[in-house]
């Protein structure tokens, strides 16, 4: 017998609701899931054979297919019922059309029809049915118990799902550590930096880059308790296991981050590098059509643009910028990568995505094992992006199941994301790839990667593997 979880999520525009109403959602999934689990699932899959993966997964997703359907059609009857049958169907005209009309008014406005021209309405989130966690729970536990009645460990399992065969020597995937938080949630103006996160130097093992990490941290902390300066931050722990940290701009945290590399003794851009997840999507105020970086400050896209330009060009050890717009503002993807140039690599979140067409300028992109998702399509998923997934975790629903790591090896993937160093959800996976790595080490099949691999560090690999001696 074999168990699993998996992280639920409820996206950006669930973290408006109050507490009570969260939790009830939460509740809501645990529940239907548990009965899909007990009931329909159990089932199904009385008599299948565990370790034929794929099968197994194909009855999930047609489970979960048919479910998604029902609601799906559920929803549509409840919006026919709900409109009153003499009530009209007005058709409203767009408010550029509108002043298309009036000469006068487009001569005095030029700029904002420019401006609504170039503003692209929100794609429709991706709807969560209440249970669909059930789906990707069942899938890896049917894999743990795959790798158990062959006797191997999971992530020798996936490898050798995904490869057909285990491959003779395993790679660890590059530990993305989350630094400090100055997003949305935190209590300084600042919104725009969801994420700092720390890019260790390539070869060094995972024990080695968390006390590096650890030690770093302490310094940083030291730097915003001791501070004078008018303004001082402060820090507090959030759920996500990093240091919120209150400031007003995003030059702040970066310059808070090069002074605790000074005086540790690392050089920032050489030792360490950093990417930031900007999470812009929750960050866009519709009804002004812009971003609100700051308590106050608002950037159109072409504004964010430039800020960002700005920021790289100050701070050329942020190598990757996660997210730095919705997926709605096309233009402005094209338009950094083309600024950037091979300094900085763009990475988007394809979790809720992942059939979605590539962003133009997109290297790299992060996957979270969520939902519905079954093993069977982390494999296809990372399959088909040969070399530019990073898998990483969800920082609202953490999960405490330590598979992740087993995930992430198995699909011998460069780089994982595992979040802060702080809570038992977090270091359960930090401390199982730890495991792994000695195992891989005294098997003698590990393999060490002496240099960056895409989608980071894309630029100038020859001065990269210099750095790296």
């Amino acid at each position: 017998m074999s168990s699993a979880a998996v992280s639920g999520h409820f996206g950006p525009k669930k973290a408006l609701l109050d507490w009570k109403a969260k939790s009830q959602e939460r509740a809501d999934d645990v529940m239907t899931a548990a009965q899909w689990i007990n009931e329909p699932l159990n089932n199904m899959l009385k008599g299948q054979n565990p370790c034929y993966q794929s099968e197994v997964d194909h009855i999930l997703s047609n489970f979960f297919m048919a479910r998604h359907l029902e609601d799906k059609d559920i929803c549509n009857k409840q919006k026919e019922e709900s409109r009153s049958p003499c009530e009209p169907v007005v058709v409203l005209s767009s408010p550029l059309n509108a002043q298309t009309k009036d000469k006068k008014s487009v001569d005095k406005g030029k700029k904002s029809i420019t401006a609504e021209k170039q503003f692209s309405p929100a794609e429709p989130p991706e709807p969560v049915l209440p249970g669909c966690s059930a789906i990707g729970s069942v899938s890896l536990a049917v894999a743990k118990t795959g790798a158990k009645i062959q006797g191997i460990p999971l992530y020798k399992y996936i490898a050798a799902l995904k490869n057909r065969k285990a491959p003779k020597q395993f790679h660890i995937p590059v530990s993305l550590v989350t630094l400090l938080s100055c997003g949305k949630a935190s209590l300084g103006k600042l919104s725009l930096l969801e994420e700092v996160i720390l890019i260790p130097q390539a070869g060094q093992r995972v024990k080695q880059i968390i006390t590096m990490t650890l030690e770093l941290q302490k310094e940083m902390m030291r730097i915003m308790n001791t501070s004078t300066k008018a303004g001082a931050s402060q820090a507090m722990l959030c759920d996500s296991g990093v240091l919120a940290v209150t400031y007003e701009r995003p030059e702040q945290p970066l310059d808070l981050i090069t002074e605790a590399c000074a005086n540790f003794g690392l050089t920032l851009g050489t030792e360490i590098h950093l990417a930031v997840n900007c999470a812009a999507p929750e960050l866009m105020d519709y009804s002004k059509g812009k971003y609100e970086v700051a308590t106050g400050v608002l950037k159109s896209p072409d504004e964010l643009l430039d800020m960002y330009q700005t920021l790289i060009s100050r701070y050329p050890a942020v190598v990757a910028l996660i997210d730095p717009f919705r997926r709605e503002d096309i233009d402005q993807w094209e338009k950094l990568n083309n600024v950037l140039g091979d300094s900085c690599s763009l990475l988007s979140d394809i979790t809720y995505k992942s059939k979605a067409p590539s962003l133009p300028g997109v290297r790299g992109h992060i996957l979270k094992h969520i939902h519905e998702t079954t093993v069977s399509d982390l494999i296809r998923i990372t399959s088909n992006l040969q070399g530019s997934v990073l898998m990483g975790t969800t920082c609202s629903e953490p999960c405490s199941d330590d598979s992740l790591s087993d995930i992430a090896v198995g699909l011998g993937l460069d780089y994982v994301k595992l979040g802060g160093l702080s809570g038992a959800e977090r270091m359960t996976k930090y401390n199982r790839l730890i495991s792994i790595e000695e195992e891989l080490a005294q098997q003698g099949i590990l393999a060490s990667n002496e240099k960056h691999p895409p989608p980071l560090f894309t630029e100038k690999p020859q001065e990269q593997s210099a750095t790296a001696d």
